[in-house]
């Protein structure tokens, strides 16, 4: 334990030099600390490579099968008996576990394949729907359901067999207006497909700017950012360059300029992105706009396997893709970071957490671990959006994770820098812990702030367009000028990449007062898939900035 104390200490001292670099000007009111950091399990038997949030408050978390023998055995006896496994033939651990978040416990789970560097998606009714990997994973599409009836123990992944026609290996996956996944890019593969299949789409597709954004060096190109237009077409970001691109008719809608810096953004260099929150649905013209954050500058992967760290970006590019004449505007974080991930918040700011100061995605070489998180605040001035929070005492850095959950708070997990399992003799050991970070709207003083939704009851499921009557309490002086209503999507998360994530905020009238502390507003669901691709998401009352409990709803 004191060894342990002394390894914490001196991490977060490794932060004083970074903070003592922040710009000496205004940027500097903006860098108080908050937030608050609880480990909730030491061991949970993997390492969260891979994780997502599903509709029954577990999150299924899984790294690779190929690791050698994890810490946590598989249920009953079973095993893997896999002769195409690198590392086992036979193993009897298991590589993806379901986090159940109610009573802080894990379940072992099988699969089969490996999963190693894969993507997937929450779909339409609620499964997580898996693609690809590595080795015999490439081509394998793998779902599990979430348990909502039936005996726990029966719930586990089904192996669907080799249901891609390319091998996809660090892609990109997304939900689109009729409840498909696309699934984009990944390592010699530029190209596209669509799952399920329907007879027009029983093919893969050329893109060709997927070869045109690949470093023949160091790639960049790989885990593609993705995001759904409000005009039902897709934004696609990779290496330094952008497009919108219509998949129905393989044809890019538009370029954009490239990010100003030139620098590259997606793995191995790895930034993150975010779509921010959409706003004003009932309005003729809604407005979207994609924040990147962070990377590496080009040449630093080479440069690391050489023992080179070069300094991570300390930049973010904002740019709304629904302009006429769309530009980037750089801003300027408070710590550089490359493989950090960004999450949105139920009251519509962004935390970026995890990560390196030094270096690049890959084994081993990375250093100077960022463990302040930072708060954006996208509504806020230009020089005042970032917002430093307390530590962490775990250095979070390749192959690390972290969503949002329905309580609020992020779960964040994973780290290993390492090819195998490894917790000794090395500079950032394999990391079997996870934690939950609570933003400060969860501090005991904001108690009598925070919102309590008391109808619609958690599940409940509504029509595009459907207006509904939401009900909720505050204990203390509400302020109805502040009061508004979000809806997030749960993203999938790896490789600092959080597919699908996605906030709306939804249009409502009057808050009327309708007992002593309770009251009622008139809220417009989504028009169309469009703006909100069908399928399960997390409901907040907002209130002050202090968002209530999620409560989960399914539009269609």
């Amino acid at each position: 334990m004191a060894i342990r104390k002394t390894v914490i200490l001196c991490f977060i001292l490794c932060q004083l030099p970074l903070l003592l670099l922040l710009p000496c000007h205004r940027n500097l009111a903006y860098a108080a600390a908050g937030g608050k950091w609880d480990l909730l399990m030491s061991n949970i038997g993997i390492s969260a490579m891979h994780m997502q949030l599903l509709n029954d408050d577990r999150v299924v978390m899984y790294d690779r099968t190929d690791f050698g023998m994890s810490n946590i055995s598989l249920p009953n006896g079973k095993c893997r008996n896999n002769n195409n496994d690198l590392a086992l033939k036979v193993d009897c651990t298991a590589h993806s576990i379901e986090y159940d978040v109610s009573t802080n416990s894990v379940r072992p789970l099988m699969i089969q394949t490996n999963v190693w560097c894969s993507s997937g998606s929450a779909t339409s009714d609620g499964s997580l729907v898996q693609t690809g990997g590595s080795n015999d994973g490439k081509f394998v599409i793998r779902v599990y359901k979430p348990c909502i009836t039936g005996k726990r123990s029966n719930c586990d992944w089904q192996e669907m067999g080799n249901g891609l026609i390319q091998s996809r290996w660090y892609s990109t996956n997304h939900i689109l207006p009729d409840g498909r996944q696309i699934i984009i890019g990944g390592r010699d593969a530029f190209n596209y497909e669509f799952h399920p299949k329907i007879p027009s789409t029983n093919n893969v597709f050329s893109l060709p700017f997927l070869q045109q954004t690949n470093d023949p060096r160091e790639e960049n190109n790989l885990y593609p950012f993705v995001f759904l237009n409000v005009d039902a077409n897709l934004f696609i970001f990779t290496n330094n360059r952008a497009i919108l691109f219509d998949y129905t008719k393989n044809t890019i809608v538009k370029t954009y300029p490239q990010i100003p810096d030139g620098d590259p953004r997606n793995y191995p260099s790895t930034g993150s992105a975010v779509l921010l929150p959409l706003k004003n649905l009932e309005a003729q013209t809604i407005q979207a706009e994609v924040l990147v954050c962070g990377g590496a500058p080009r040449g630093s992967y080479l440069k690391a396997t050489r023992g080179e760290f070069v300094g991570a970006l300390n930049t973010c590019g904002r740019i709304t893709i629904t302009d006429p004449n769309p530009q980037w505007t750089i801003e300027t974080m408070l710590l550089p970071r490359t493989m950090g991930d960004m999450v949105i918040l139920p009251n519509g700011n962004v935390l970026i957490v995890n990560g390196a100061a030094t270096g690049t995605a890959g084994w081993g070489i990375a250093r100077s671990p960022v463990l302040s998180p930072v708060i954006y605040r996208p509504d806020n001035l230009l020089d005042s959006r970032f917002e430093i929070q307390n530590p962490n005492a775990i250095p979070r850095m390749y192959h690390s994770t972290a969503v949002l959950l329905r309580d609020g708070r992020v779960l964040v997990g994973g780290s290993n820098p390492n090819e195998l399992y490894n917790f000794t003799g090395v500079l950032f050991p394999t990391e079997l812990s996870l934690e939950a970070f609570s933003p400060s709207y969860l501090d005991s003083e904001s108690a009598n702030l925070r919102p309590q939704i008391i109808s619609p009851v958690s599940r409940h499921k509504f029509n595009y367009g459907q207006r509904v009557n939401i009900q909720f309490s505050i204990s203390g002086l509400l302020n109805k000028n502040s009061i508004k209503v979000t809806m997030v999507a749960p993203g999938f998360n790896t490789h600092s990449n959080t597919m699908n994530q996605r906030m709306l905020v939804l249009s409502n009238g009057v808050v009327k007062q309708v007992g002593k502390s309770s009251y009622q507003m008139s809220c417009l669901f989504p028009k169309s898939g469009s703006l909100a691709p069908p399928g399960y998401y997390l409901l907040f009352v907002v209130h002050q900035d202090i968002p209530s409990e999620g409560i989960w709803v399914r539009i269609f």
